[in-house]
Parts: C-alpha cells; sequence; structure tokens
C-alpha cells in the first residue's frame, strides 16, 4: 500500500530511542522528511544516523527541545517550518519510561510524581500539538498520533494511568475540534514492547522475582493473544500507517498496538 507520506513532513518527538526512534526511521522508509527531537543532542546525532540509513532520499533533521519547556517546543517548530515549509505529522513520543523502579503504595506516592508524569507526557504532547496545529489547519491536512500506553486501560499505577487516560483525552478533545480542518489526530496504546530499556527491566523483573529471563519473558507474553511481546518496529508499523492520508478515517479513537490484550473486549 502507497501511504502517501513521501515528501510530508514528519516531527517526532522522544524521537532518539525505541518507539519513537522507529517511527522515525520507518517515515524515512516511506519517503517523508523528519525531524527527530528529544533532549539528548549526542543520542540524537546517533539515532538521525540511523534514520538516514533507512530513508537516504529524505531530509533528516536532528533538533534538541524539551517538551516540558514551551518556549523550546515553538522555537523548534518554527526552526521545522522555516528549514523545511512546514509541518504535516507529528508523533508524538516523548515521555518518561515506564516500567523502571518500583511503583510506590499511595502513601508514598508524592504530588510531584504525578505531576512530573502529567508534564511530561500529558502537557508535553499538548505543548507540541498547540504548536504544529495552525500550520496544518492553514493548508488544511495534517496528523498527529499520539503514543500513549495500555496503563489507560489498566490499574497498578497511579500516575502511568493517570497520564495514559490524559493523553487519550486530549486525543479526542484534538480530534474534535481539529477534525473540520482536515487534521486528523489518534492516539495509540503500546503495551510492553521490546526497546533498548527491555533488558534493564527483565533484569530487575529478575532480581525481584528469583525467575530466569525466559520465565519473565513468558509471563510478559501470557498478557497478549499472540503470546509475545511486541517490537518497536512493529508498533512504528501501525504508527506510520495511522499518520498517513490513508488513514484518513481513524480520528479521535485509540489503538491498541500490543500484540492483543486477553481476556477484555473493546467495543
Amino acid at each position: 500500500m502507497e501511504l502517501g507520506l513521501a515528501g510530508r513532513v514528519a516531527i517526532v518527538t522522544g524521537a532518539s530511542r525505541g518507539i519513537g526512534l522507529s517511527c522515525a526511521r520507518e517515515l524515512a522508509t516511506e519517503g517523508a522528511h523528519v525531524v527527530l527531537v528529544a533532549r539528548d543532542a549526542e543520542a540524537l546525532e546517533t539515532a538521525a544516523g540511523r534514520v538516514r540509513s533507512a530513508g537516504p532520499a529524505s531530509t533528516v533533521l536532528p533538533i534538541a527541545a524539551d517538551t516540558t519547556d514551551d518556549v523550546s517546543v515553538r522555537a523548534m517548530v518554527a526552526r521545522v517550518v522555516d528549514e523545511l515549509g512546514g509541518v504535516d505529522v507529528l508523533v508524538n513520543a516523548a515521555a518518561r519510561p515506564a516500567g523502571g523502579a518500583p511503583i510506590p503504595p499511595l502513601t508514598e506516592l508524592t504530588d510531584d510524581a504525578v505531576l512530573s508524569e502529567v508534564d511530561t507526557k500529558v502537557l508535553g504532547y499538548l505543548r507540541t500539538a498547540r504548536a504544529v496545529a495552525p500550520h496544518m489547519t492553514a493548508q488544511g491536512w495534517g496528523r498527529i498520533v499520539n503514543v500513549s500506553g495500555l496503563n489507560a486501560r489498566r490499574t497498578g499505577s497511579i500516575a502511568g494511568t493517570i497520564r495514559n487516560v490524559g493523553v487519550a483525552a486530549l486525543t479526542a478533545n484534538l480530534a474534535d475540534e481539529l477534525g473540520p480542518h482536515g487534521v486528523g489526530v489518534v492516539v495509540v496504546h503500546p503495551g510492553y514492547t521490546e526497546t533498548e530499556r527491555t533488558a534493564g527491566m527483565i533484569a530487575d523483573r529478575m532480581a525481584a522475582s528469583g525467575l530466569s529471563e525466559d520465565e519473565v519473558r513468558g509471563e510478559l507474553a501470557k498478557g497478549t493473544s499472540l503470546g509475545r511481546i511486541m517490537t518497536a518496529d512493529e508498533v512504528a508499523d501501525v504508527v506510520v500507517f495511522l499518520a498517513s492520508p490513508r488513514a484518513v478515517a481513524v480520528t479521535g479513537g485509540a489503538v491498541a498496538a500490543a500484540g492483543g490484550e486477553r481476556g477484555v473486549v473493546h467495543y
């Protein structure tokens, strides 16, 4: 299927690693010009080299910016418009990694811990969407894909659930407001996904549980219909389709990209 992304300008936040980097690579493969955004300039340059090898015909522009800072976000978007002529696609994937430190109980959960998650993921996505929206609505077309997570549908982490439900709510509101101007907005919920951080997460679970690596992976895989953990590239395939003109019928909703959620019916 020709996705119609060749020559489009796409901004990907959180693009130095993980799902964000995979999305950037896949967009470049489709012929889009890709702007990689993250805070670590050195990591961005390394990521940019990988994206250029995936799409040698595409312009790849790394820009160090902090999505928790509105001034930084607006400066990044202004530079993109100045150098590349506009913005067609935004993939929001900049977030604090999940599955690291143990989840604290209510009595130990601080306001700052929750506020930090919301500031980075919910407000960070809002800031970037707010900055690109005028350019998309002016041209009458655009796609925004917000990468959230299946914690939006689960209990177990107060901060994790709040931030991911917040992204879903933001997505639906943006879709309603921007839809009449030709801009589609959708949220993607990955589950456990194989990224650079997976090895550390599994090692922590092995240490806490006494299980082997295969046993930990098996426990994680039991929650999926496919019986395995998805890769970042497989999630990126879904994101990039949703970021394309071919996905015009999908807006305002949530798409799980987790290999199937066992025992749950969504309708």
